[in-house]
């Protein structure tokens, strides 16, 4: 169990990096489970069952932080999205790091030409990600502006991610 202050919370900016931290770990969890009988190699295989288990144990003490999160209305609740929630969700998860790797290569640019390309192509996944976004929005699949939901989502998410065989 997670030692805070019972009349306190998380701050709201923390309660949202924890969201993107489990929201992308669920993600993670959830591919590599589904590939791990594919691998033949033993050491790789080796890897994926520790990283499998890194990321249940991550997700559990993480998620133990919940109920710590500030709320802002009475519970709503969600419906459950089949499998095009968590290709939508890993689409958005691969559009976000690929914004965030560009930022980073940008900073260590040296070569004016190859900061040039950088840059046009962070704009570009810029884009892309707000298309991934603007799709899950529009279809109830990232409810951004509703807290509550989107915490519920995304322990449900990782109650899924957790009980899958792999």
């Amino acid at each position: 169990m997670v030692s805070y202050f019972p009349d306190q919370h998380l701050a709201w900016h923390e309660t949202m990096d924890l969201h993107e931290l489990v929201a992308l770990s669920w993600v993670g969890l959830i591919k590599l489970k589904k590939t791990y009988r594919e691998v033949q190699d033993p050491e790789l295989r080796h890897l994926y069952g520790f990283s499998i288990q890194s990321l249940e144990h991550h997700l559990r003490e993480l998620t133990a932080f919940y109920p710590a999160a500030p709320r802002v209305s009475a519970e709503t609740s969600m419906e459950p999205y089949g499998a095009f929630a968590f290709q939508a969700g890993d689409l958005l998860a691969l559009a976000k790091t690929a914004v965030r790797s560009y930022a980073i290569a940008i900073t260590e640019t040296a070569t004016p030409a190859l900061r040039q390309v950088l840059l046009k192509q962070m704009v570009a996944s810029v884009h892309w990600h707000e298309m991934v976004y603007n799709y899950m929005y529009s279809r109830g699949l990232y409810p951004s502006y509703n807290l509550n939901q989107l915490l519920e989502g995304d322990l449900r998410n990782v109650h899924q991610a957790l009980s899958m065989p792999y």
